[in-house]
């Protein structure tokens, strides 16, 4: 699943913000009790209904994930 399928097929909304030394994904799930894991570059995010899961660039190496009141954020460092 990409990020664009999951905002289109799920209603998920999706925002991403560019700084200088950061690229800044968040995705709302809606307020839901949900967790998430980074594996092999892949976001995997675990509602209580469902499961997702999304490719990270391949220039996201050091992505940090977390999940506040169903608010999925994913820091990636800017390309060098």
């Amino acid at each position: 699943m990409t990020l664009e399928q999951l905002a289109r097929d799920d209603g998920h909304m999706v925002r991403q913000y560019q700084y200088d030394d950061e690229t800044v994904l968040a995705i709302d799930f809606g307020g839901s009790d949900a967790a998430v894991d980074v594996a092999d570059g892949t976001v995997i995010v675990v509602t209580a209904d469902d499961q997702y899961e999304f490719d990270l660039p391949d220039h996201a190496t050091d992505a940090h994930t977390f999940i506040k009141n169903g608010v999925l954020t994913i820091e990636m460092e800017a390309d060098a």
